[in-house]
């Protein structure tokens, strides 16, 4: 048997999804930049890139798309993720400038 796939999207608050997900959790509507997880098209879960409040589908096993909605947003933050992995191999593959004497 195998798992359903999951889609992550950027969003708005004011995405109709956002709002679902928000008033069937029961919490404030998120803000700013939002990342989406949705299962077989359908929403499942939010995360509020800005504050890292979340929202889900409490009649779903949620768990396991918020963690990932989670690595995603620390993807995303500045000086993680790839681009820091890119700049310390830069740095430590970098010869030292000969001077001249």
């Amino acid at each position: 048997m195998s798992s359903p796939s999951l889609t992550i999207r950027q969003a708005t608050s004011g995405d109709v999804a956002v709002e679902m997900l928000a008033e069937l959790d029961s919490v404030e509507r998120l803000g700013g930049t939002v990342l989406v997880a949705e299962s077989e098209g359908r929403p499942v879960a939010a995360l509020s890139v800005d504050d890292g409040r979340s929202a889900a589908d409490p009649f779903l096993p949620t768990a396991d798309a918020v963690a990932v909605l989670r690595m995603r947003a620390t993807q995303l933050q500045p000086g993680t993720g790839a681009v820091r992995r890119r700049l310390a191999g830069w740095l430590a593959n970098r010869r030292p400038a000969m001077r001249a004497a």
